[in-house]
């Protein structure tokens, strides 16, 4: 999962550093667009990722519980 991170931020990285020459425009509005929608997606991921974490964590706590 840390791959998946690492490729959206560094994603988000070169297009506002391809983007920071450009003059206010329709392309830097666009640019800025898809950096927040790299971004929500980013956020949204790492949301998923951390609700399965938490529960594949609570299926083993049950698991763990019953066993004892």
């Amino acid at each position: 999962m840390n791959i998946s991170k690492l490729s959206i931020a560094t994603l988000a990285l070169l297009m506002t550093i391809g983007l920071a020459a450009c003059e206010k425009g329709p392309a830097e509005t666009a640019g800025e667009k898809i950096d927040n929608a790299a971004e929500n997606m980013g956020d949204k991921i790492e949301d998923a990722t951390d609700n399965a974490g938490d529960k594949l964590e609570e299926a083993g706590d049950k698991i763990e519980d019953k066993t004892d």
